[in-house]
């Protein structure tokens, strides 16, 4: 008897062969495959998009043409059901992907997760708002296939691009970041601040290690962390009005930006976390003082001492709350237990401080420099201490409530994205992707 080439039959069973599926040898070796692979992705951060994510695929399909393309949504948990609509699109269009992430937030990371799911040759991302005009990535894809370049970027601020109908004020914060972002990028780019832009694998690739994946602006993290400058460049698009949802930029965009900022200048020689926690205790130095003079009026030194220590160690946890440990912000009973904590590490560093100073001076050293040995100790104690007891790193919490504005998320990637920890020192994306 002639065998049929099978997957996984068994000749032993009663009756005779257990009927399995045929496989042609073509199919096995992946050439099939391979040959409908595609040669672009288009990576669509989501958080509450549902309604936009239909009409975004009808222009991708309208506008890539003859292109072999996949779109990767890359989901925030989003509580209006985006996930669902794109996987609804999937069932019937295989370019149609999702990746939905559990337990964080942060447009940046979600582009890196969204690259790293795709094997094509070119990566572009373009916002979920439909504010981005489709239209334009023939251009940039045509662009990176026959010139010399790692980038092309879709520029609002080059000659035929705008902003639309921004206000006044708006206008004046993306010229003002934008400035700033030269802070810590030597290329000549117009619009650092975009959204909207196609890069190379390869160029990627030599950056995405050494990328923070905070907040929004993820071209200006890949120009700030591509080991060699890119070569780039600028298409011009005018920025469109967003078609369903609203707008996510608000105070906690702005925070995230200046943390990339500071990562990126500082990042390599200390991390931004404790930077900041630095700064709250150097804010919080100036409180006790106040404090203190203030209850000199009414109190005798020990008591006032006591009162402004207290003062300064809850202004201290209060600001570090709200700043420092911003991925893990405590809410209700658990900012009370945290405060109680936070006195309670305070209150050992404070001892560490008096303890080693002491010892270093005693040692025949200068006074500046025992008191300024103590300090570092404390501080180094202070955050340690903290990040475990007080604010230590939180399990997934149930989808976010689409109405507030903070981000309780992790901001930048870790090994669940297949990136080592940043040099922020923030926590990293450690919880689970659910990939489609």
């Amino acid at each position: 008897m002639t065998s049929s080439p099978l997957v996984g039959g068994r000749a032993d069973t009663p009756g005779g062969f257990t009927p399995v599926l045929h496989v042609e040898p073509a199919l096995r070796d992946g050439r099939f495959r391979a040959a409908d692979a595609p040669d672009l992705t288009v990576v669509v951060p989501t958080f509450n998009e549902r309604e936009n994510v239909r009409p975004l695929v009808d222009a991708l399909d309208s506008a890539l043409g003859d292109i072999r393309w996949e779109v990767v949504f890359v989901d925030d948990d989003s509580v209006d059901g985006t996930a669902s609509a794109v996987r609804d699109i999937s069932r019937q269009d295989a370019r149609v992907r999702c990746v939905q992430r559990i337990g964080r937030r942060g447009l940046s990371s979600a582009v890196i997760e969204g690259m790293l799911a795709s094997a094509a040759p070119y990566l572009a991302v373009i916002d979920g708002d439909l504010q981005h005009d489709p239209a334009i990535l023939p251009r940039m894809y045509e662009a990176l296939k026959t010139q010399p370049l790692d980038v092309v970027v879709g520029s609002r601020y080059v000659s035929g691009g705008g902003v639309g109908d921004w206000s006044e004020s708006r206008g004046r914060i993306s010229g003002i970041a934008t400035r700033m972002a030269k802070l810590v990028i030597t290329a000549d780019l117009a619009d650092p601040m975009s959204g909207f832009f196609m890069i190379t694998r390869p160029a990627f690739e030599s950056a995405m290690r050494r990328l923070s994946g905070q907040g929004f602006k993820i071209l200006l993290d890949l120009f700030a962390s591509a080991p060699a400058p890119f070569r780039f460049a600028e298409i011009p698009f005018v920025f469109r009005k967003r078609v369903a949802g609203e707008s996510k930029l608000d105070t906690v965009v702005l925070w995230q930006y200046l943390l990339l900022l500071l990562d990126k200048s500082i990042g390599r020689y200390v991390p931004v976390r404790f930077a900041i926690f630095s700064a709250v205790g150097a804010f919080g130095i100036a409180v006790h003082l106040l404090v203190l003079r203030a209850a000199l009026t009414a109190l005798g030194f020990s008591a006032a001492q006591t009162l402004a220590t207290f003062v300064a160690m809850t202004n201290n946890f209060v600001l570090n709350n709200v700043f420092t440990y911003r991925d893990r912000r405590l809410h209700g009973w658990r900012m009370l237990r945290g405060l109680l904590t936070f006195w309670l590490v305070c209150g050992f560093g404070a001892a560490a401080n008096v303890g080693v100073a002491s010892f270093v001076f005693y040692q025949n050293r200068p006074w500046w420099a025992s008191g300024l040995t103590g300090a570092v100790i404390s501080a180094v104690w202070n955050y340690a201490a903290s990040s475990i007891l007080t604010w230590p790193g939180q399990r997934p919490r149930p989808s976010p409530d689409p109405g507030r504005g903070d981000s309780d998320a992790p901001l930048a990637p870790k090994a669940a994205t297949g990136i080592s920890t940043c040099s922020c020192g923030l926590e990293c994306n450690e919880r689970i992707a659910i990939t489609d």
